[in-house]
């Protein structure tokens, strides 16, 4: 397997349509494409849809390879936030993020009930940035063509 260390990184959103969502997709591009991953989070929906947030990493052109075989199979790819950034002065401490927040980089202060984020944890996964009520979550988006 590739050196994350070393290799190209990305962060992807896959969403899998319910006749591909059983297929073994990522092993294939781990194998075929010598591409390693960590799963950050994923779903499979009442209709069979799967989401799967991963990090990759391998040689850029081996990435470029195992996307487009991703597209073939019917596979969407939505690059991900790169970075998560709070606002502090729009954050209300409600703690909504806190629920999503897959790895705990955003935690609620048992003392001052405040909401903390520890970027340093954060994989940017972007599910905080749906939740908040007030916006106070933003996602720098790479918006580079993953094919």
């Amino acid at each position: 397997m590739a050196d994350c260390l070393k290799g190209y990184r990305k962060i992807v959103l896959l969403t899998f349509p319910p006749e591909v969502s059983g297929n073994p997709v990522v092993c294939v591009i781990a194998k075929k494409y010598d591409i390693s991953f960590s799963i950050l989070q994923a779903q499979i929906t009442p209709r069979k849809e799967g989401h799967m947030t991963l990090e990759l990493c391998g040689p850029e052109e081996n990435y470029k390879l195992a996307m487009a075989y991703l597209q073939e199979q019917g596979v969407r790819i939505t690059p991900a936030a790169e970075t998560i950034s709070r606002d502090d002065d729009s954050c209300v401490h409600c703690g909504m993020c806190t629920a999503m927040c897959p790895n705990d980089s955003l935690s609620l202060d048992p003392v001052t009930r405040r909401v903390l984020f520890d970027s340093e944890r954060c994989t940017a996964c972007g599910m905080c940035t749906r939740v908040c009520p007030v916006k106070a979550m933003h996602a720098d988006v790479d918006m580079e063509q993953l094919h």
